[in-house]
């Protein structure tokens, strides 16, 4: 807040003719998921290195653990999955993962601490920003941060020659989009709660956990019993891996599910966000 404030001084300085406060408020509103995302972006520089070693380390072990020593064996069997080695069936899977486990932990206890515990939504909804640009700037900063892990983990597969295809790139923001809509469900989730946050044990252990179990992450979804295979099918986890693994090898996907991937991710993320502007909205609005 004290940021804002000094770089509308400065403007203000420099233009030589001081804003009416509606217009100030007007320029406050119109910006206002920015201000919330650079405040939330502004927050994490307390925990920078912890951020930078989690970016490079998590990739790193799950690579040698799985995709080099578990990959390994499976190779010297002359064995390949989905016609590639392990290494590069695994590696866009445990990217659309991580991002995905990661967006557990942002969307779920934060969020109740913003409303609950620090109160932190309380000082930006006393301003003219609006409950809806603070669920959304909350968002974009965390994808923001999810960015640049998604780079560094994209990078990490390229130096194990894990993602082959020219296109593998595309990874990056598959990656985000697929935390986005399990992140955005959550994050509204969690602003409509009115407890203390003893609802996320259970998310965590039998929605979360199933999800990674389930969604072809180390293994074909194919390969599973029928009764089992609809929780990849609902599972943002699973389409974003399906799009991953098409982009980083060309896995083959026809391009009718290569549409309905990408409707299922855009969707369930514009349904979490408006979940999310309501629940806001209700809360910072009582």
């Amino acid at each position: 807040m004290t940021t804002r404030i000094h770089d509308a001084g400065s403007e203000i300085a420099q233009r030589g003719t001081p804003l009416r406060p509606d217009q100030m408020a007007a320029r406050m509103s119109r910006r206002g998921i920015w201000q919330v995302a650079r405040w939330q972006l502004l927050a994490m520089r307390s925990w920078t290195w912890s951020l930078i070693i989690e970016s490079i380390g998590q990739p790193l072990l799950y690579m040698v653990a799985m995709g080099v020593g578990l990959g390994t064996l499976i190779s010297a069997n002359g064995r390949t999955v989905d016609g590639v080695s392990y290494l590069v069936f695994v590696a866009p899977a445990i990217m659309v993962l991580t991002a995905t486990m990661s967006a557990a932990t942002e969307f779920s206890y934060p969020v109740m601490r913003g409303f609950r515990w620090d109160r932190l939504y309380q000082g930006p909804a006393a301003t003219p920003v609006t409950p809806a640009q603070i669920a959304l700037g909350h968002h974009l900063a965390v994808m923001v941060r999810f960015l640049g892990q998604a780079v560094v983990f994209w990078l990490i597969m390229i130096a194990f020659g894990a993602a082959p295809g020219p296109w593998s790139w595309l990874c990056v923001p598959i990656t985000m989009l697929s935390a986005s809509a399990f992140g955005a469900l959550l994050q509204g989730y969690a602003a409509g709660l009115d407890s203390e946050g003893e609802e996320f044990n259970f998310v965590l252990r039998f929605v979360v956990m199933p999800l990674v179990l389930f969604s072809g992450t180390y293994f074909p979804l194919s390969s599973m019993p029928g009764y089992l295979q609809w929780i990849g099918w609902i599972s943002p986890i699973w389409h974003g891996t399906e799009l991953a693994r098409e982009v980083s090898y060309g896995a083959g996907e026809p391009g009718w599910l290569i549409v309905v991937h990408l409707a299922v991710l855009a969707g369930l993320s514009a349904a979490g966000m408006v979940w999310a502007c309501r629940n806001y909205t209700r809360k910072l609005t009582q």
